[in-house]
């Protein structure tokens, strides 16, 4: 077995420092409840992100996607959306004080049934999510209602960070796999013995296939179809909205139809097609809720 590359020193101190001060921020997010801790990320985020460099990427994505929008239009959506941003850290800590069917009305949900359906109808089912709002409750509509999720994810570059992130995610419930050849194998294992999938796809996949996203094609990871027209599993797309401070609406849409043209290739590439149309949909009526600061498209 070859030995792992060692990782230069400068690289180690910089992943413990943010380690640290990711360890900091929790405790003090932590502490507060959850309606202020999600108030105080917010305001943090809304100083400090559209600054940032990284918001030049938001402004051109949204200058491409929303043409029509001036200067200022754009500029109020990037601080909004850091205001989401800064709210969903700061909600970490507090993922176990979400009860999503629970009588305090933190989170409206729509479509309960969709998710009653995938629990009782004995086969495996795909349960998709965009970055919208705070979208670690869409994966919650599922496993507060009797349907544990395998997800699929990418890991954390920092080692130190990834620890912490997995130990946040516990209240979420379900198994999380990241990223790569393993994970494929055991969520293909998961559909075989008729467990359900939580996938977030609408971040650019490099080695996936261009769909259009906004007038523009967009690098799109086809698993979520390939999975589904394979083993003739249901694809549930759910919304979370952030409807005013840390509290939200989860809707949970009926199975997406899929195509059946006796062409996998093509079929595969217009169910990915259908759901990135729908994220679009999403996304026009609440753009301060996408996460604008990714590379969603090859030329930005």
């Amino acid at each position: 077995m070859s030995a792992q590359p060692r990782v230069p020193l400068a690289r180690r101190v910089a992943r413990l420092a943010e380690a640290t001060a990711a360890r900091i921020a929790i405790a003090i997010f932590g502490a507060l409840p959850l309606d202020r801790a999600s108030a105080l990320g917010g305001w943090l985020a809304r100083r400090i992100g559209p600054r940032a460099g990284v918001s030049r990427i938001a402004r051109r994505n949204l200058a491409r996607a929303f043409p029509d929008l001036g200067a200022a239009e754009i500029d109020a959506i990037v601080c909004a959306m850091w205001d989401n941003l800064g709210r969903v850290a700061a909600e970490y800590p507090h993922l176990g004080d979400f009860d999503v069917y629970g009588p305090d009305g933190r989170v409206e949900v729509i479509g309960r049934e969709h998710v009653d359906r995938l629990r009782e109808d004995g086969i495996g089912g795909i349960f998709v999510a965009a970055h919208l709002g705070n979208w670690e409750i869409a994966s919650m509509g599922a496993t507060q209602n009797g349907v544990p999720l395998t997800h699929i994810y990418r890991s954390a570059n920092n080692p130190h960070v990834e620890r912490i992130l997995r130990r946040l995610r516990e209240p979420i419930g379900g198994c999380h796999l990241p990223k790569g050849a393993a994970g494929a194998k055991l969520l293909i294992r998961a559909l075989h013995q008729g467990e359900h999938l939580g996938m977030l796809v609408d971040q650019k996949f490099n080695d996936g296939i261009p769909v259009p996203f906004f007038g523009r094609d967009a690098m799109t990871a086809p698993a979520t179809a390939e999975l589904a027209l394979r083993f003739g599993c249901p694809i549930v797309p759910a919304r979370v909205e952030r409807l005013e401070g840390a509290r939200f609406r989860l809707t949970i849409h009926p199975p997406l139809a899929l195509p059946d043209s006796g062409d996998r290739r093509a079929d595969v590439t217009e169910t990915m097609r259908r759901l990135n149309a729908l994220f679009e949909d999403w996304i026009r009526e609440r753009p301060e809720q996408w996460l604008w600061v990714h590379r969603r498209w090859p030329d930005v």
